[in-house]
């Protein structure tokens, strides 16, 4: 495959108080992405303050010391850009898309927005009520629901297990100064990284960043161990009264940077990637037993979680669930074929290589590579290692790997 040489357009600058930039610079585009990432997520909470990263979030759009909640969304729409922002267990991003000349406005409200949020008190009560109702959305959609709960068990008594969102108790609990307090223990240099892709200039951004954050106090991280609970695999069984039933079937599984990492993500193209992949096609194809049915692969620091899910009617469970082991047991008794691995890597490099064309999409690989490696990974190094899977690692690999033993299963079920 012909070199990207990504690498001549990316550029890293530290400053003197640890706070990271970096950019790539793309001829080809007139827009700019700008994220403000925060090395803070879920798993960095105490019980009391579940949710709090995520209610963060939503609070640093309702107003800073020189901007309304109206004068921020007003401030990237009134040029055509947009601003959005999401949390996730391990990190917080906020962000900013709009054409290039706009560089210095999207810095300039993004930097506001962490630097100097105000936290109105009745902002805070009104944002609780809306949080809340998020978590009822995401209750009442079965899918979403079930992936709590299997998430909640698969990583029990850890961290890794809360919901994101938090719980009804703790956000109705949080007070303004909860939040200053979590900024101040979180929101420091050597947790902050600045992530810009697009038609941009590296010394252009540093010098605007400088200008808003050189300011900033140095401050050493004190991260906590976090060991994980010994895996059990208990399965769980739920009712709701819905229609379908849900089904997944999963695992722990590998952390960001595990040698084992591009096999498992050949044999999650190969099992579920997409409409010719095996689960697809021997079971939705095949018998119509389902609509949807797909693999998951999430990866954290120190581990992951790795599963199948399906929906499907409650008599046709039995069915799936053999299926989908039976895909699994072929997969450890023989190598994938020569041809279907050869598409599975194409689709793979394909998916890659189409999703360059979004700097928002470039600019969240950029700060990933930064975050969990402390470099940038060009696609080179990723096409490089797909090409090196071989059907007979693959096949060593999901020997051990989909070991029933290492599974459970999470089930929700009509309401009789």
């Amino acid at each position: 495959m012909d070199s990207f040489k990504e690498i001549d357009f990316v550029n890293k600058s530290t400053l003197s108080n640890g706070l990271r930039i970096v950019t790539e610079h793309i001829d080809s585009v007139k827009s700019v992405s700008v994220g403000i990432w925060v090395k803070t997520g879920g798993r960095n909470e105490t019980e009391k303050q579940a949710g709090i990263t995520h209610f963060l979030e939503h609070m640093l759009f309702k107003g800073t010391d020189s901007r309304t909640s109206y004068d921020v969304a007003l401030s990237m729409e009134s040029v055509g850009g947009y601003l959005n922002a999401f949390t996730s267990s391990e990190y917080t991003c906020y962000y900013a898309r709009c054409v290039n000349t706009q560089l210095d406005r999207a810095l300039d409200v993004l930097s506001d927005m962490v630097l100097h949020p105000s936290f109105p008190e009745e902002e805070i009560e009104k944002e609780k009520k809306v949080v809340i109702e998020e978590m009822k959305m995401y209750r009442d959609s079965p899918d979403d629901y079930l992936f709590e709960e299997f998430n909640s068990k698969i990583f029990e008594g850890h961290e890794l297990g809360r919901p994101v969102l938090g719980y009804e108790e703790s956000v109705s609990a949080f007070t303004r100064q909860d939040l200053y307090d979590y900024m101040e223990e979180r929101y420091f240099p050597g947790n902050l990284l600045i992530s810009v892709a697009g038609n941009v200039e590296h010394d252009k951004v540093v010098e605007i960043v400088e200008d808003y954050f050189e300011k900033l106090e140095a401050k050493e991280a004190k991260e906590e161990e976090q060991p994980l609970p010994e895996f059990k695999n208990e399965n769980i069984t739920l009712t709701k009264p819905i229609e379908q039933t849900h089904y997944i079937y999963g695992r722990r599984a590998l952390n960001f940077d595990h040698e084992d990492k591009y096999l498992l993500l050949m044999a999650n193209i190969v099992l579920g990637g997409g409409m010719s992949s095996r689960l697809h096609q021997n079971v939705r194809e095949k018998y119509g037993y389902c609509y949807s049915i797909q693999t998951f692969n999430q990866s954290y620091t120190d581990t992951g979680m790795w599963g199948i899910y399906v929906g499907t009617d409650k008599e046709y469970v039995d069915h799936v669930r053999e299926l989908i082991k039976k895909e699994l047991r072929q997969m450890q008794e023989n190598p994938v074929p020569k041809k279907e691995l050869d598409e599975a890597k194409a689709q793979l490099k394909g998916k890659l290589l189409l999703s360059q064309e979004s700097t928002s999409n470039r600019m969240t690989r950029l700060a990933k590579s930064e975050l969990y490696f402390g470099r940038f990974v060009t696609l080179d190094e990723l096409v490089d290692n797909i090409d090196a899977v071989t059907a007979e690692q693959i096949q060593t690999f999901v020997q051990d790997f989909f070991n029933e033993e290492n599974f459970m299963e999470a089930i929700l079920l009509p309401e009789s």
